[in-house]
């Protein structure tokens, strides 16, 4: 069954991450999918409950993982030739180490949404006000 991770292209450390899990991440069939990029698919998300705005979503077949989830689901499965991959698959395979750490990866992409001048949600438009 295919691999997909929806993820937020507008965030450089998602969309870092997700090309680099593609290409050297060693999952076969592994596909990966801008969620701010197709409005379509953040609604079909959102529906089943999974706001983009709050993590990355893996699907797989009727399954699905959501934020630290699909981070530890996808890192037990990468065989990465990359030694940041290797890295992060050490760090975010075990769930409960990816939910203790998983903060610190949307404080880094509400930075880098931050300064890109984009809002945390891809359905609201403009910055984000505080």
């Amino acid at each position: 069954m295919t691999l997909v991770l929806v993820y937020d292209g507008g965030c450089p450390f998602c969309r870092h991450f997700a090309l680099r899990s593609e290409l050297v991440g060693g999952v076969p069939g592994l596909q990966i999918r801008d969620g701010r990029a197709d409005a379509a698919l953040r609604t079909e998300l959102k529906a089943r409950g999974f706001n983009l705005a709050r993590g990355a979503v893996l699907l797989e077949g009727d399954q699905v993982w959501f934020g630290a989830e699909a981070i530890a689901e996808l890192c037990t499965r990468l065989q990465p030739s990359d030694p940041l991959l290797a890295l992060l698959r050490q760090l975010f395979a075990a769930p409960p180490q990816a939910r203790r750490l998983y903060p610190l990866l949307l404080w880094a992409r509400r930075m880098a949404l931050h300064w890109k001048g984009l809002p945390e949600d891809p359905d609201q438009t403009g910055l984000r006000q505080a």
